[in-house]
């Protein structure tokens, strides 16, 4: 079986980055070169064009709305379905001038609508059923949202379009394996390292022992990564290539010379702001289904969640609190849903000790770990190459969650600068020990300490469901062997 023979779980949140690194590459450069705008129309081109009138029009430097869809293969003639064919992805990306960071927000593939004239389904079904245009339909009936342009993208150039940024060094939260005839085969282990096309593909697209949520959170860590390593200066360098690759796999109604100009303009002022992602949370639930009964498994979201979802979407503000809407925030008062775990916390430096860490890695391991949680196996002892060549030591401590396909973990390295540890947002220390914290809009998702040998950092969960105060508290807890 081939790493694609799996249906569809392309890669959610790189392809905002396809898409907008082409205007941003260009519009870099210089947003009145003509030979550059016509460069990227000629990109659009090389497909046949997507019609759809249903598609909202807009004046010069007022923000516009793209629809981004990600699917597993090309409908036959652009607009109607293609037997087999789903898009796994759908994002909704608001370019507004007056606002200060870009909007993105994703819509389950699992997620439960109306698809008109075809009732009730997936939304992702409706990819099928009747192409970009139905799917332009069925989101604007479930969101309101004007939409300007739709961009559909074949997952086939993922492979590629990695292999020409340079490849992403990706912090994999478990290790991801599976070697039946179920699923894609798949061997990618725990710990910061290098993803290349094969490997990054078969990440993102895995969709076995998880849920729609954490998958889309997955994709969407994977971008945000690879929009950290790369920047503008690397888009630019590699722009003739990636234009290349862009064109060959992409379709969408934008033609002329004047569209693209917009488009540029607004991704211009984008290039330097922040992402803020809009994510499904509030009253949501995924509804278990049975296969062998033909009952569909759904994410659902009521009416009113989705309209909040929409006024954050328009008015460019982070979704507060966790990814999805299944937990519980411990008040800020009380427990903090830890517990003691200094016992299997040493056995796993012990473990890594034995396996190679120690010396110039000093093995640090957690006292404290949330309630009910345990450690997935024991650490892995790895080196990973920098981009000169050199080799590091790294150990990773992954700790499962009670919940589906939610790990957390340690991570040690010798790497004094990796990519990851880039901009903290700030710096804070306690009890002596100085803390970098990364966060993504409310959310703690990362907390790194160096010492003189290496540095050290707890990542969050894909679904960032440990708080502040769990995240911090767990840093806190750290021992050195």
């Amino acid at each position: 079986m081939t790493p694609y023979e799996d249906g569809p779980g392309v890669f959610k949140r790189l392809l905002i980055g396809a898409a907008l690194l082409i205007f941003a590459s260009a519009g870099a450069t210089a947003v009145a070169a003509f030979r550059e705008v016509d460069r990227v129309v000629a990109a659009f081109k090389q497909q046949p064009e997507l019609k759809l009138p249903e598609l909202a029009q807009s004046d010069p430097g007022k923000p516009q709305t793209l629809m981004i869809l990600g699917s597993d293969r090309r409908p036959k003639d652009n607009t109607q379905g293609a037997a087999g064919a789903r898009s796994d992805t759908i994002i909704l990306v608001r370019l507004d001038p007056s606002k200060k960071a870009t909007a993105m927000m994703s819509l389950p593939r699992d997620l439960k609508v109306q698809i008109p004239g075809h009732g009730t389904d997936k939304i992702n079904a409706a990819y099928e059923e009747g192409g970009p245009r139905l799917t332009l339909k069925t989101v604007k009936r479930l969101t309101g949202l004007s939409i300007n342009h739709v961009i559909n993208i074949d997952f086939s150039g993922f492979y590629e379009g990695v292999n020409a940024i340079g490849c992403v060094y990706a912090d994999i939260d478990r290790r991801y394996y599976n070697n039946t005839a179920s699923f894609a085969y798949i061997n990618v282990p725990a710990g910061y390292q290098r993803m290349c096309g094969r490997k990054a593909l078969q990440y993102v697209r895995f969709r076995h022992e998880d849920t729609d949520l954490v998958r889309s959170a997955r994709q969407q860590d994977f971008l945000r990564q690879a929009k950290q390593q790369i920047g503008v200066g690397g888009l630019i360098a590699k722009r003739d290539r990636l234009l290349k690759i862009f064109g060959k796999y992409t379709t969408s109604d934008i033609r002329t010379r004047s569209e693209v100009l917009r488009l540029l303009k607004l991704a211009v002022f984008s290039v330097g702001q922040p992402i803020r992602e809009i994510h499904f949370a509030g009253q949501i639930s995924i509804t278990s289904g049975n296969e062998a009964q033909n009952i569909p498994s759904y994410v659902t979201a009521t009416n009113a969640t989705v309209q909040k979802l929409v006024r954050d979407f328009l008015g460019v503000r982070d979704t507060p609190g966790p990814r999805g809407g299944q937990h519980r925030h411990h008040r800020q008062t009380g427990s903090l849903g830890l517990e003691n775990a200094e016992t299997d916390g040493k056995a796993q430096a012990v473990q890594a000790v034995q396996a190679g860490a120690g010396g110039s890695l000093p093995v640090y391991y957690p006292t404290v770990r949330t309630q009910g949680s345990l450690y997935a196996g024991p650490p892995r002892v790895y080196k990973i190459r920098g981009p000169g060549g050199k080799r590091y030591g790294a150990y990773r401590m992954v700790i499962k969650k009670g919940t589906i396909g939610e790990y957390y973990g340690v991570q040690g390295l010798t790497w004094k600068n990796p990519p990851i540890l880039d901009n903290a947002t700030e710096t804070r220390t306690i009890r002596g020990r100085k803390y970098e914290l990364h966060y993504d809009g409310d959310r703690l998702r990362l907390v790194a300490w160096r010492t003189r040998k290496a540095v050290y950092w707890i990542s969050n969960t894909l679904l960032q469901s440990l708080s502040e105060r769990q995240m911090l508290a767990i840093a806190r807890s750290v021992r050195k062997l």
